[in-house]
């Protein structure tokens, strides 16, 4: 999954914080709806304009994220 397509971040969008799409929903948004116990479809059908690809782009972002976590801390 290329995060990159889909994961955005503009200075002026919800403070800076990574977004999808260009949209004002949050990777942290998304996460925390999964974290809460929300299923991929629970999430798809509360946000209709949101794709699988995206949730998907979350997690991959997320995996990349602490993955660069790990690297400076070793």
């Amino acid at each position: 999954m290329q995060y990159q397509d889909i994961i955005t971040i503009e200075p002026g969008k919800r403070g800076g914080k990574p977004c999808i799409r260009g949209m004002r929903i949050t990777v942290y948004d998304i996460l925390s709806y999964l974290a809460s116990g929300m299923t991929y479809e629970e999430v798809l059908n509360d946000f209709p304009y949101l794709q699988k690809e995206d949730i998907l782009a979350c997690l991959s972002y997320a995996a990349e994220r602490e993955r660069q976590t790990l690297i400076v801390q070793a």
